[in-house]
């Protein structure tokens, strides 16, 4: 045999040999995704075996011999995931927001070619294995939003060639390793929502390519690293809530890329350095709560592009700087509860974009501004507990976009301007109280038929209460005490459900609220005949008018008998002619096999009728819907103020299919929806069984069967938990928590709805202020007064409100509490007032058996922390589920 034949037997055997192993590694993949299939219940995989390369989310190499990549992210996928990390040629794996818990699998160690691994939002419950610290081509790895514990293994050191590493909400614990510095490539470093202590490591300054570092809301302690800000590249900086100390290095001025700068909760000394001022992409920077003191340094007002500066609550001292009037895009500017003199500056007006200006609880003198509303877009203006002296201008009445003003305790004088009654966006509320404001009432502030709260109490005002004000139809708190009004108290819903402490301090006044007659008396001898005569003639009066009024009702109710059955008719004729109550734009229905039983003009005539009314609540109505089919659905139709939604409906639309696939025992998802001129209805199954709140409010002893007993509240309220729990996991903020946004199944299985309006209509986005109150009064966080921002501790606030009522069986606001006195107060208080557990708890369980005493008294101690009036101090809803099964 020549060399020649030789030569070609050597290659054709090693053509053969590389074919064996090209075959061999690619019927080894092929026989992984296979049983992967099988294990994870991934339908939109095809079955045919020799194509899943082309399978979604699949990608193989040039060869189709290999999977490179699995983008497996948000397919509500369990089960064993072990089996992948066979698939030895895996350069990306995204198994993110999905249904997998237990430990992380060790093996996935051994996929040494991996670049990118995602395994966030998930259950996974186990330390981070050390294991993957042998993936040496990792560039990004993200295990947050899990239920990891332990400390961060030191394993993860030799990942060298790392740009991105996310931990974030978890359990971990211990403090962050200081071997994080040598990783020279890294960009961004996410910790936050965790248990880690100790100190920031100081060589995380080393880190040139640094962009983002957020570690908030953990336990860290000592002063901020100077050298975090010596390269200079930083661009997002989050510390908040933890327990840092000393001062906010000088260092600062160095990141003139930075944008993001929060540092507040903690427990910060010092002044705010000049060289912040260099710092010219800074957008948002919050350095509230903590012991900061100084000046306001003037050169904040070169940070042109300043959206949102908050010192609230430090020992800031001086004035207020007129150069801030030159932050034209600044949007909130928040310098409450510290130490600041002198006027507010005139400039501050100029700023075109201002909506938010809260400089309450200092010391400021001086007068309102007259051109206040030079402000085109302010909605809240929040300068009460200072020393402003003056008259209220009556220029405020052009404040148009106005929701709240607060310019309680100060030491204005003057009328009421009757200008107010112009703003009539005002809802959340008018505070006018602890001045010296005299003369009589406006009528004209009857015009504010949103405004929700009204306090002008303890100033020196005169005259009767305007019977206009009834046009207010709104409110649900007022407070006129401490006055000298006079005559008769308005009677209207909201003055009598208001406890008698609402008017007290107002001699002349009388009627229903202070249980004080109105009647005259006459007390002398003198006037003895007169009475006699006056009574005749009342009398005579009064039997003539019991005749005309028993006529005219007779009358009215035979008019409105008739008025009824001919509209009645109408309506009939109406709908016989006029099948279609309105041009419908869109609609889908996401569940296949209800597309045939569901007609969307049903479900908007549905919504035409009061009748079918099942509820309402702060963004949508809730109404019964019967189709020609005889399916029975729940159908809510969103809030005349929400209906801007209409605009973007690709985005509600992708936003509603991603929900509808939400997949959780506690959740109330949408079936489908309809869109119609100017309105966005929800489907939803129909559940029979009501609401929470109709369960814990029943009135007579026949409904007391209807109530459930404790078990099952016990059962109903970790429900509840769960699901909230969930919402939080896959970065969802609920927005109006509350018992009667809790449905209740044929088993009383609870469903927390409204989910859609919390995704929809979700403005915590950005730092633009909002334009409702974001949930239900009662539910609604302390905190939210003053940052105006819907959050997870908010949530967990809400929930421990509705856990109270499963507890007490009371209403979150009740007059019996007393006056400014809610559920959370009442409770909180108890001990102070001596009252025992069982004036607290219900009764009627709390004694049936030791037992359930013991658990409702546990039950309790968790809707106390749930209720902490520091956001920092309530435990997430993960926890919370904890607690409640630990009391199970």
């Amino acid at each position: 045999m020549t060399p020649f034949s030789r030569s070609r037997i050597s290659l054709l055997l090693i053509s053969i040999l590389w074919r064996i192993q090209l075959l061999t590694a690619q019927n080894n993949d092929q026989l992984i995704m296979v049983a992967l299939k099988q294990q994870l219940g991934i339908s939109v995989w095809s079955s045919n075996d020799s194509s899943y390369c082309s399978w979604e989310g699949v990608r193989c190499n040039s060869d189709l011999s290999s999977v490179e990549m699995l983008e497996l992210s948000n397919r509500i996928i369990g089960g064993n995931i072990t089996l992948i990390s066979e698939l030895k040629a895996l350069k990306w794996l995204d198994l993110s927001n999905n249904k997998l818990q237990g430990p992380i699998p060790s093996s996935f160690g051994n996929l040494i070619q991996l670049e990118f691994l995602d395994l966030s939002l998930n259950t996974f419950e186990s330390p981070i294995p050390p294991e993957l610290g042998k993936l040496k081509n990792l560039r990004s790895l993200n295990l947050s939003n899990n239920y990891l514990v332990s400390n961060i293994p030191d394993e993860l050191k030799n990942l060298e060639k790392l740009q991105d590493l996310q931990v974030s909400g978890n359990q971990l614990k211990g403090s962050i390793p200081s071997w994080i510095g040598n990783f020279t490539n890294l960009r961004a470093f996410a910790a936050y929502e965790n248990e880690l202590s100790g100190k920031i490591p100081n060589n995380l300054g080393s880190l040139s390519g640094l962009r983002l570092l957020k570690i908030h809301s953990n336990l860290l302690e000592g002063p901020i690293p100077e050298s975090i800000f010596s390269s200079g590249k930083l661009e997002v900086l989050v510390l908040t809530m933890n327990k840092l100390v000393g001062n906010l290095p000088l260092s600062v001025g160095n990141c003139k890329g930075l944008s993001n700068l929060r540092i507040g909760d903690n427990k910060l000394t010092g002044s705010i350095p000049n060289s912040v001022g260099n710092i010219s992409s800074l957008t948002y920077f919050e350095a509230d709560n903590n012991n900061l003191s100084g000046e306001v340094v003037r050169e904040f007002a070169r940070c042109h592009n300043l959206t949102l500066l908050n010192l609230a609550f430090n020992g800031f001292t001086g004035t207020i700087p007129p150069e801030f009037g030159e932050l034209t895009n600044l949007q909130e500017l928040i310098l409450s509860g510290n130490s600041l003199i002198g006027e507010i500056p005139d400039s501050l007006l100029k700023c075109k974009n201002l909506s938010k200006l809260d400089l309450s609880i200092n010391r400021l003198n001086g007068t309102l501004p007259s051109e206040l509303c030079k402000a085109p877009k302010l909605q809240f203006l929040l300068v009460s507990q200072n020393s402003l002296r003056g008259e209220i201008p009556s220029e405020i009445g052009n404040c148009g976009k106005l929701l709240e003003l607060q310019l309680g305790n100060n030491y204005l004088t003057g009328n009421i301007p009757p200008e107010i009654g112009q703003i009539k966006n005002l809802q959340i509320a008018l505070n006018l109280s602890f001045n010296h404001l005299h003369g009589s009432l406006p009528s004209e502030l009857g015009k504010l038929d949103k405004l929700v709260a009204l306090d002008i109490s303890s100033n020196q005002l005169s005259g009767s209460i305007p019977s206009a004000l009834k046009g207010m139809l709104s409110l649900i708190e007022v407070n006129f005490s401490h006055n000298s009004l006079t005559g008769q108290v308005p009677v209207f819903g909201p003055f009598l459900k208001s406890p008698n402490s609402s008017f007290y301090g107002n001699k002349g006044l009388c009627g229903e609220p202070l249980g004080i007659s109105c009647g005259n008396s006459f007390d002398s001898d003198q006037t003895y005949h007169h009475k006699v005569s006056y009574k005749i003639i009342l009398a005579v009066i009064g039997s003539g008018l019991a005749v005309f009024v028993s006529v005219s009702i007779i009358v009215f109710l035979f008019m409105m008998r008739e008025k009824q059955e001919m509209a009645a008719k109408s309506e009939e004729i109406a709908e016989e002619k006029n099948p279609d109550p309105a041009l419908i734009i869109a609609g889908n229905v996401f569940v296949e096999n209800l597309k045939q039983a569901i007609d969307f003009d049903s479900v908007v005539k549905a919504t035409l009728k009061e009748s079918n009314k099942l509820h309402s609540g702060t963004f949508s109505s809730t109404y019964k819907a019967v189709m020609p089919s005889g399916l029975i659905l729940s159908v809510k139709r969103l809030n005349s103020i929400d209906r801007t939604v209409i605009h973007h409906q690709n985005k509600m639309i992708r936003e509603l299919e991603r929900l509808s696939k939400l997949c959780h025992d506690h959740l109330v998802r949408p079936l489908g929806f309809v869109i119609y001129e100017e309105s966005a209805i929800l489907l939803h199954n129909y559940l029979p069984n009501g609401t929470l709140a109709q369960r814990l409010r029943v009135s007579t002893v026949a409904e007391r069967d209807f109530e459930p007993d404790w078990p099952t509240r016990l059962s109903i309220a970790i429900g509840v938990a769960e699901g909230l729990a969930f919402l939080h996991h896959v970065a969802i903020i609920h927005l109006d928590i509350s018992t009667s946004n809790v449905i209740l199944d044929s088993n009383l299985k609870p469903l927390l709805g409204e989910i859609e309006i919390s995704k929809l209509l979700d403005p915590s986005k950005g730092t633009a202020s909002i334009s409702a109150v974001a949930g239900s009064f009662g539910y609604i966080p302390p905190e939210y007064a003053y940052t105006m921002q819907v959050t997870a501790p908010g949530n967990v606030y809400s929930y421990g409100v509705v856990l109270l009522e499963i507890l007490t069986t009371r209403s979150p606001v009740d007059e019996s509490f007393g006056e400014g006195i809610d559920l959370v107060k009442w409770v909180h208080t108890a001990p102070e007032r001596g009252d025992t557990p069982e004036q607290i708890l219900d009764s009627r369980l709390s004694t049936v058996s030791f037992a359930w005493r013991k658990q409702m008294l546990a039950a309790l101690k968790v809707a106390l922390l749930c209720t902490e009036t520091t956001p920092a101090k309530r435990p997430k809803m993960k926890k919370v589920v904890e607690l409640l099964q630990e009391v199970k």
